[in-house]
C-alpha cells in the first residue's frame, strides 16, 4: 500500500507510467482537507477528529452510516470499532473486494454521547452530497433509520424498507439496520442476515 495523506485517503501522486492524476482525484483530496478543517457546527470543537472516508476511490458500493462512534472519532477513520468489524465481516460475505467498496458516514464528527445531531447532519449533507457525486457508486447502502431518513426521507419506516431496494433513488439505494442493532439482540442478527443475503442476490443480479 502506497502513502497516505490524512486518514484513509491514498495520496493521489503520479506514478511512473501512470500519467497526471485526475480532476476528479484532486477534487476529492481538497474536499477531504475541507471536511477535516470544517469548524460550521459546534461538534467541530468536540471532536478528536474529522471521520471522511475509507475504501476505494472507484467503489462499486458506498456504505453510509449515521455518525462516528468514540473509535472512530480517536483514529480519524468510519466503522473500526465492533460495529466497523461487523460490518467488514458483512463485506466480506457480501463478495465485494476492497476495490469495491467505501464507508462513510452522515455526520463527519461524533456527536457528544453518540446522540445524532439532525442540526449538524444539515451542516454536514453538502459534504455528503459532494463525497457520493465524486466516488460514483453504483449503489448506496444505508445503515440504519438516520442514515435512511437522510438521504430517502420519503422511505418507509426502517424495518419495513430494509432489504428492500430503493429503484426510484439516483444511484440506487439499498436500506440495511445498522450493525449495532445486530450486535444487541438475537432478533435483530437474524434480520441482518436475512437482509444481507437479499442485498447480495441483488448485487449478482445487478451485475449480470
Amino acid at each position: 500500500m502506497g502513502p497516505r495523506s490524512g486518514r484513509g485517503t491514498r495520496i493521489l501522486r503520479k506514478q511512473p507510467g501512470r500519467g497526471t492524476i485526475s480532476s476528479r482525484e484532486r477534487a476529492w483530496v481538497r474536499l477531504s482537507a475541507e471536511i477535516r478543517s470544517c469548524r460550521k457546527c459546534p461538534l467541530g470543537s468536540l471532536r478528536t477528529h474529522a471521520v471522511v472516508y475509507r475504501g476505494s476511490l472507484s467503489p462499486r458500493v458506498v456504505f453510509v452510516g449515521e455518525a462516528p462512534g468514540a473509535e472512530e472519532d480517536r483514529v480519524g477513520l468510519p466503522f473500526v470499532g465492533r460495529s466497523g468489524r461487523e460490518l467488514d465481516r458483512a463485506v466480506a460475505q457480501l463478495g465485494l473486494s476492497n476495490a469495491e467498496f467505501g464507508v462513510l458516514n452522515v455526520l463527519k464528527c461524533r456527536p457528544p454521547g453518540n446522540r445524532f445531531d439532525r442540526t449538524a447532519a444539515r451542516t454536514c449533507r453538502p459534504y455528503l452530497d459532494r463525497q457520493l457525486a465524486l466516488l460514483r457508486p453504483e449503489i448506496v447502502v444505508t445503515l440504519g433509520a438516520r442514515a435512511l431518513g437522510v438521504l430517502d426521507p420519503s422511505a418507509p419506516p426502517m424495518l419495513r424498507a430494509a432489504g428492500h431496494p430503493r429503484l426510484d433513488r439516483t444511484p440506487a439505494h439499498f436500506p440495511l439496520i445498522h450493525p449495532a442493532a445486530a450486535l444487541r439482540s438475537r432478533k435483530m442478527r437474524d434480520r441482518w442476515e436475512i437482509d444481507l443475503r437479499s442485498l447480495a442476490r441483488w448485487l449478482s443480479e445487478s451485475a449480470t
